[in-house]
């Protein structure tokens, strides 16, 4: 018998769990947005699996390579370990379709606000797309997420203030931040299940 699906709340990772900086070029450039561990320890506790989705051009342009980016993943990681938070998986989109040079310079299918990241992670982690939720700061995060039927979250963090007004659509909440978001999710879950 096949293992049930699991809801996973899929994060950008720039503006929405970290501060948004132009290029991270290594780990100690990231900062974690303040509340982002907490959050993803309610998250958890709730039962979602939490996956990181990243949209990462500064390997298509060679500003980083994989193996940097493996590093700095790690240490988000290190970091999200520190205060009792950890991801389930991380998946990252190395292209750029007019700014990338070389393998990197392509039109993909996982460069959000195309849902294939998303998908791919369904697939591969078994996970309930429809009673699952996108988390991001920006227009592409959240079109990725209801490519997928996935519902999503708008954080003004990062750039959301100012791609709040992009959107195609109104998004089920628009929080202050990743915990804020969090917060409502897991009492979305909890009204729910108290049939409400």
């Amino acid at each position: 018998m096949p293992e049930p699906l699991r809801p996973a709340v899929f994060l950008d990772r720039d503006g929405t769990l970290t501060v948004e900086s132009e290029w991270v070029r290594s780990g100690q450039d990231l900062l974690l947005v303040p509340g982002a561990a907490e959050a993803l320890r309610l998250l958890s506790a709730a039962g979602y699996v939490l996956v990181l989705v990243t949209n990462q051009s500064a390997v298509a342009r060679g500003i980083i390579d994989e193996a940097q980016l493996a590093e700095i993943h790690a240490h988000l990681g290190e970091l999200l370990a520190a205060d009792g938070a950890q991801l389930e998986a991380i998946y990252h989109c190395p292209h750029h379709p007019t700014e990338g040079v070389g393998a990197g310079r392509t039109e993909c299918s996982c460069r959000k606000p195309k849902p294939g990241l998303v998908l791919q992670a369904a697939r591969e982690l078994g996970l309930d797309l429809e009673h699952s939720w996108m988390v991001g700061d920006a227009a592409r995060d959240l079109e990725a997420g209801w490519s997928a039927g996935v519902r999503g979250v708008l954080v003004l963090t990062g750039k959301g203030e100012r791609e709040r007004a992009l959107l195609r659509r109104e998004p089920a909440f628009v929080a202050k931040d990743v915990l804020a978001a969090a917060r409502w999710i897991v009492s979305q879950r909890a009204a729910r299940a108290q049939g409400r």
